[in-house]
């Protein structure tokens, strides 16, 4: 049963999962709304990622002595009026402002609420409150997107977050009635929480995250007219991929968890990114087939999602003297990622190439990714291997730098 107390971070998480994907969606309609090319189009994708990448340790160490209830319920009341101003936005540069805005409060969120459902779990529960929170964001996948991808299809893009807007306040709302009130902890200061960035194996797991995820990102982010340009599905059809995606995402999420469970974190990784690396290229390969096209919707999306959870304990594994701040960074990197992949993904549509080109970039950055994981798992076993002495001696340098 759950409990009632996680049901706001859930909801969280479903509007903050909604908005995000489903511009992958909508992004024709966009494009067309605004009067600006697709590729244009894609780049207020990019655009929110790196709100969140700003937003997520900014806002989390600025506010890391604020009682964590509160902090959420300012966090959704700044996703909800953002996105309520991309909802009004008349022209391309104001939305890519708000869209920049509205991925502000997105990483700090999850980074805060992860914390909060760590104080609020039952006694050896602590991974199943925070799977509540993100079965929001999977969930979002699952009805969220494919209901938003209808709207903008066949009402208007931006009633989509005119929705997501109300889903924010609402969040708020229960925010202060379902979540009790918990005190901050003391809080080692700013420029103390910020030197968990000294620590080298901390860039390399970011890194791997930034770079590698930025391969199913140049693959989502142009989803849509991949599908209708060269699988030649009607759009009133892309709702129902973007539901099998989402599926695929949900199922993802436990697959991930129960391999970094059997694995070493990044040794996982090493997996998940060598198996999103062939179907990366079998999208482009095969992107003229429907039916292959509709199997890879729910295989990509599942793989990506079972990279959640490795990643998120290698970040946290190198960051454990800050603890929100910490916990904020692996959606930093996802965002690096997401902006990343989309900004690449669109360069070769600029050039005039076809909607399989992103197909081919996104590989790239997904193998790349690869090569960055075996790079560290060289580095951990050279570490293993050296005497006790040698190791005790880095463990100590580690701890002064921190």
């Amino acid at each position: 049963m759950i409990k009632k107390s996680l049901l706001p971070l859930a909801l969280g998480g479903f509007g903050i999962g909604m908005t995000e994907f489903v511009m992958m969606g909508i992004l024709p309609d966009i494009a067309g709304g605004l009067q600006v090319t697709i590729p244009q189009a894609g780049y207020l994708i990019t655009a929110y990622a790196l709100g969140v990448v700003v937003g997520a340790p900014t806002l989390v160490s600025l506010l890391a002595k604020r009682p964590p209830r509160t902090v959420l319920i300012w966090f959704m009341l700044m996703f909800a009026v953002f996105n309520a101003l991309s909802a009004l936005a008349p022209n391309y540069g104001l939305m890519l402002v708000s869209r920049f805005l509205a991925g502000l409060p997105h990483g700090a969120f999850f980074g805060v609420g992860a914390v909060v459902a760590s104080r609020l779990a039952d006694e050896g529960k602590v991974a199943a409150a925070m799977a509540t929170m993100f079965t929001g964001l999977t969930l979002a996948n699952v009805a969220g997107v494919p209901l938003g991808t209808w709207l903008g299809h066949n009402m208007s893009w931006r009633l989509v977050f005119l929705v997501v807007a109300a889903i924010g306040l609402l969040t708020a709302l229960a925010l202060r009635q379902l979540v009790p009130f918990i005190e901050a902890r003391p809080s080692a200061g700013l420029r103390k929480d910020l030197r968990i960035f000294r620590k080298p194996g901390l860039w390399m797991a970011l890194a791997i995250t930034s770079i590698g995820t930025g391969g199913f990102f140049a693959w989502f982010s142009y989803i849509a007219p991949l599908l209708t340009e060269l699988s030649r599905f009607a759009p009133g059809q892309i709702p129902m991929i973007m539901t099998v995606v989402g599926v695929g995402m949900t199922v993802g999420v436990t697959a991930g968890g129960k391999l970094a469970d059997r694995f070493a974190p990044i040794r996982a990784i090493v997996i998940l990114l060598t198996t999103m690396t062939a179907l990366l290229l079998m999208n482009g390969l095969f992107a003229t087939s429907q039916t292959a096209m509709l199997v890879l919707a729910f295989a990509t999306g599942a793989n990506a999602l079972a990279m959640g959870p490795p990643i998120q304990m290698l970040l946290i594994d190198h960051s454990r003297e800050a603890e929100m701040l910490g916990s904020s960074l692996g959606q930093s990197g996802f965002n690096i990622g997401n902006a990343t992949g989309a900004f690449l993904g669109g360069i070769p549509l600029t050039l005039g190439y076809s909607y399989a080109a992103p197909q081919w970039v996104a590989a790239g950055l997904a193998f790349t990714g690869v090569l960055l994981s075996l790079a560290m798992l060289a580095m951990r076993r050279a570490q293993a291997s050296q005497p006790p002495q040698a190791r005790q001696a880095r463990v100590e340098r580690a701890r002064e730098a921190v």
